[in-house]
C-alpha cells in the first residue's frame, strides 16, 4: 500500500441473493483501481449464492457463510475483517460503475467520507438518478448508502452499525459521523446502481419511525421539531403514493426534481 494507492476494502453482504450476486461480484473485481480487498459475508444462504462465491475464491480476500443477526450484524462482521484504509459496502442486488473506486480514492485524500449519485434501474433500463447532499443529514437521510466509502479510522473511533436498527442503520451511522465532525465530500457522478426490485417500501413507515428515534437520540432538545418533520415526511410519502396510483407521476417527478432536498433526475 502506498499513500497514492491505499488499500480499499469492499464488503458485500448477501442472503439468498443468487439472482444478481455475480453481477455485484464482477463489478467489484473489474474495478479500474486494483488495490482492493474484497470481503463477502453470506448469511447462510440456501440458494446458489455460495456456489457463485466459490467461483471467485481466488480473487476474494475473505468470505464466510453462516447465519447472522441481519444486515447490520453482517456489515459489522465484514468491517471487523477489513484491513483497508477505506471501506465501501455494496449489497448483492447492487453494482458499482467500473471506475467508482478510482474516483473515490482520488476524492478522498482530505476527507473521511465520500459519496456520490445512485442510479435506479427498472427492467434493465436506467430510470432515475438520486443525487446526495450531506448538509441536510440532520433532517433526513440525504446520502445514498451504496455509494458511500468511509475511512476505517472512522469505524474505530465512532463505532460500527447499531444492531437496534433494522431499517435506518445507515442513517444512524452516517449521522453519528456527521455530528462528530467527520468530513464529507460529494462526487457528482453515478458511483453505484440499484434495481427497483431491491427497494422495499413495505416497511417505509417503520423506517421513518426509526429515523425519528435516531434524530431524537442525537438532538434531544429538538424532539418537537423532529416530530413535525416526521409528520411532513410521512404525509409526503403517502401523497406521492396516491399520486402514483392516480397516474399523476409527473407531479411527483416535478417535486422530487425541483423541490426535494435530494434531487431525483428522471430519464
Amino acid at each position: 500500500m502506498t499513500k497514492s494507492q491505499p488499500l480499499v476494502s469492499i464488503i458485500t453482504v448477501v442472503f439468498n441473493g443468487d439472482k444478481y450476486l455475480e453481477q455485484t461480484i464482477k463489478s467489484v473485481l473489474g474495478q479500474t483501481y486494483t488495490n482492493v480487498e474484497y470481503i463477502v459475508i453470506d448469511g447462510g444462504s440456501t440458494d446458489n449464492s455460495v456456489s457463485i462465491i466459490k467461483k471467485y475464491t481466488d480473487q476474494i480476500a475473505y468470505w464466510i457463510s453462516e447465519p447472522d443477526g441481519g444486515i447490520s450484524a453482517a456489515f459489522n462482521k465484514g468491517i471487523q475483517r477489513a484491513t483497508g484504509e477505506i471501506i465501501g459496502l455494496i449489497n448483492a442486488d447492487d453494482w458499482y460503475e467500473i471506475d467508482t473506486v478510482e474516483k473515490v480514492v482520488a476524492a478522498m485524500e482530505n476527507y473521511d467520507v465520500v459519496y456520490g449519485n445512485l442510479a435506479l434501474w427498472r427492467k434493465e433500463k436506467q430510470e432515475v438518478i438520486f443525487t446526495g447532499n450531506h448538509h441536510y443529514l440532520t433532517k433526513e437521510m440525504t446520502i445514498n448508502h451504496p455509494t458511500v466509502f468511509v475511512r476505517r479510522q472512522c469505524y474505530l473511533q465512532h463505532g460500527l452499525f447499531d444492531l437496534r436498527y433494522k431499517y435506518a442503520m445507515d442513517y444512524d451511522f452516517l449521522l453519528r459521523l456527521f455530528v462528530n465532525g467527520c468530513s464529507f465530500t460529494y462526487i457528482p457522478s453515478v458511483l453505484a446502481n440499484m434495481r427497483w426490485e431491491g427497494l422495499s417500501d413495505r416497511q417505509w413507515y417503520k423506517a421513518c419511525k426509526e429515523v425519528l428515534e435516531i434524530k431524537n437520540k442525537f438532538f434531544p432538545d429538538k424532539t418537537f421539531n423532529n416530530k413535525i418533520h416526521f409528520a411532513k415526511q410521512v404525509a409526503a410519502i403517502h401523497i406521492g403514493k396516491v399520486l402514483q396510483n392516480l397516474h399523476l407521476s409527473k407531479l411527483v417527478h416535478f417535486y422530487r426534481n425541483r423541490l426535494s432536498r435530494v434531487k431525483k433526475i428522471y430519464n
